[in-house]
């Protein structure tokens, strides 16, 4: 065997007026983790999707351990030996953890085509405890977090003796505690010889767990190298082919008028006693642990959930929110953590979704006005730099980024005063993390103010005047920009106390 499992040279791919790849190329060693880089459409994805064999390649070709090989079908895939865990993972939510491991490949008795249970049951058992996870395979997957989940992906991977395994974005939803327990997991794939592509936007995670670096650029590879010769910068400036000289372009507003206040809000099981006042001119952030009632305390006032008890008031009035048609009604918009599920119809195009929370708008007397929508969208399209070939295209065609600039022009034809932002840059690239900042300001610039809410400790620190932290439903304490550290968060997300500032 020489020195790589894997190279990938030459692959080029075209789809209907775009050039996907561009003779990108990929190499990759035994026991490595590759850390697969780039803006959201690189060209990574369909690299990765050629690699696990659904899509064709046009040009190029893939040596498995030296040999050449065509990849005619995933299961084609994972017959090498080639795995790929999706972000949206591929799993039979009501089917037991053995039967999601071993789908389709059930072990039988004898000749016969019955299910040998006891014998799905402790092979299933035996993968997890090769990879030092302890679940009880007959639980329904449904019952599972989403880091169990992933595991069971993992496991899933390894009892097709998979060699090479793709993890896109695998951290979009992990906390802390879970990501901990992915890397200890990836570790142990490593020392068992198992090579790992990495796909992530969080550069934290990239120098943690990576060995080499390929970053790609417009569908084309850029450069490899090992993670100890690349810096941060290097990284983020050789995937914009620019640099980015602020990161985190905060821009400082004089605070005017109450917008929005909350005194005593409450819902059993998952907040109590939630007070905070947002003003124009402001950024605030909403933090904690996943699980501490964040995205909950921004339903409820965005309607889409009930409260127990408590007062909201817009623009110093008191107002009853019972649901998210009185929400925007009142000017409050919210931008969803899922993006996909939630925030967008994934088959309907980007002037559709534009203009689906604002459809009166629109109407005429008897049809809607296709001329304003085409107008209206077009206008977004320029003013938020949406990368798309016309306002026509179907929204789940865009890149992540860009589909977040749909879900936020949307809001912005509404006319809302008041934004919620639920994770605003999850599995987005630093490119369009910037420009959705730079959004953020003008927003604000226009008297809009802002609610945030990320997991992502630098995002909160950089974008945001205020952070409200969040422990166990109840709010632990409020830190001044400037004067709080990643630090000062954590102790008060985990329970502990520091001072108010």
């Amino acid at each position: 065997m020489g020195e790589f499992i894997l190279e990938l040279k030459g692959v080029t791919k075209r789809f209907p007026g775009v050039l996907a790849l561009n003779e990108a190329h990929l190499s990759l060693r035994p026991a490595e983790v590759h850390c697969l880089l780039g803006e959201n459409g690189a060209g990574k994805s369909t690299l990765m999707k050629i690699l696990a064999g659904a899509q064709p390649l046009d040009e190029g070709e893939i040596l498995l351990d030296g040999e050449p090989v065509t990849i005619q079908s995933p299961l084609h895939a994972q017959e090498l030996g080639i795995s790929m865990i999706y972000q949206e993972f591929n799993l039979s939510p009501y089917m037991s953890v053995a039967e999601n491991i071993f789908l389709g490949r059930e072990p039988v008795k004898g000749k016969s085509p019955i299910i040998d249970w006891a014998r799905l049951y402790a092979d299933a058992e035996a993968i997890l405890k090769r990879i030092g996870v302890k679940l009880d395979v007959r639980r329904p997957v449904h019952e599972l977090s989403i880091a169990q989940q992933q595991m069971v992906e993992i496991a899933k991977a390894l009892s097709i003796e998979a060699r090479i395994i793709v993890m896109d974005e695998p951290s979009a939803t992990l906390t802390d505690h879970e990501l901990d327990a992915l890397f200890t997991l990836i570790r142990t794939l490593k020392h068992q010889g198992i090579a790992l592509v990495y796909i992530s936007h969080r550069m934290e995670e990239i120098f943690e767990i990576g060995n080499r670096a390929t970053i790609m650029r417009d569908g084309a590879h850029i450069v490899t190298k090992d993670l100890c010769d690349l810096s941060r910068e290097e990284i983020i400036q050789q995937m914009v082919g620019r640099e980015l000289k602020d990161e985190f372009p905060k821009e400082v507003f004089p605070v005017g008028q109450e917008r929005l206040r909350v005194e005593g809000l409450t819902r059993r099981g998952h907040f109590e006693d939630i007070s905070f006042a947002l003003h124009e001119g402001e950024i605030v952030g909403l933090t904690g642990l996943v699980g501490a009632g964040r995205t909950e305390v921004a339903r409820a006032i965005f309607g889409a959930d009930p409260i127990d008890r408590g007062t909201v008031y817009l623009n110093g009035e008191e107002v009853k929110i019972t649901s998210p048609r009185d929400a925007i009604a009142r000017g409050i918009g919210l931008l969803t953590e899922d993006r996909k599920g939630q925030g967008l119809v994934l088959g309907m195009s980007v002037a559709e979704n534009t203009t689906l929370a604002n459809l009166k708008a629109l109407m005429g007397r008897l049809f809607m006005d296709r001329k304003k929508e085409r107008s209206v969208t077009e206008q977004y399209i320029h003013e938020l730099a949406i990368k798309t070939p016309s306002g026509a295209q179907i929204v789940q065609n865009l890149s992540g980024g860009n589909q977040q600039k749909v879900v936020l022009a949307k809001w912005l034809y509404t006319e809302s005063r008041l934004l919620i932002f639920d994770e605003p840059t999850r599995g987005i690239d630093v490119g369009a993390k910037v420009e959705i900042y730079k959004l953020m300001n003008e927003l604000v610039r226009q008297g809009v103010a802002i609610l945030v809410i990320s997991s992502e400790l630098p995002e909160i620190l950089g974008m945001c005047d205020r952070i409200l932290v969040m422990h166990e439903g109840h709010i632990a304490g409020e830190l001044q920009r400037g004067a709080a550290s990643q630090e000062d968060i954590m102790h008060l997300a985990t329970g502990a106390t520091v001072a108010t500032t």
